[in-house]
């Protein structure tokens, strides 16, 4: 119908002509209470974003010569993170002359890939930042 016949049909019935889907062809309008319209558009809003998970980042900092309990230790809380659904940081730090044997540190990284593998990918490749190496797992 015509958008005068719908406002007319609106006011007789003393609530307001809505559009609902303008990008429809023909757009679609419906008379409803347009307060009324607004909380229910509102309340819907509010229940998606109640159900959306917030992806965190969780940052786990390890050394080159990290001993194996230790190590173990750090795993398990890895991969409880990233069964959570959050995504990891692992942060390798040197200090003093250990820049000098990398080699270490990089079969540090690839224990941890190992170990990490089931529970997530590797999102960002290990990459030098100053004095450390950074990398990113996201859960799968």
């Amino acid at each position: 119908m015509s958008v005068g016949q719908g406002l007319a049909m609106a006011v007789e019935a003393g609530l307001d002509l809505v559009e609902i889907s303008p990008n429809a062809d023909p757009p679609v309008c419906r008379i409803v209470d347009y307060g009324k319209y607004k909380y229910e558009l509102q309340k819907k809003a509010a229940e998606v974003r109640k159900k959306q998970k917030v992806i965190a980042v969780k940052e786990i900092k390890l050394r080159p010569m990290i001993d194996d309990h230790d190590f173990a230790i750090k795993m398990k809380n890895a991969q409880a993170f990233l069964a959570e659904g959050d995504k990891v940081k692992i942060t390798l730090r040197f200090r003093g002359r250990e820049m000098a044997h990398q080699e270490i540190a990089h079969g540090v990284l690839r224990k941890v890939r190992e170990i990490l593998n089931e529970a997530g990918k590797v999102e960002m490749e290990p990459s030098m930042e100053g004095r450390q190496i950074v990398m990113i797992i996201a859960a799968r």
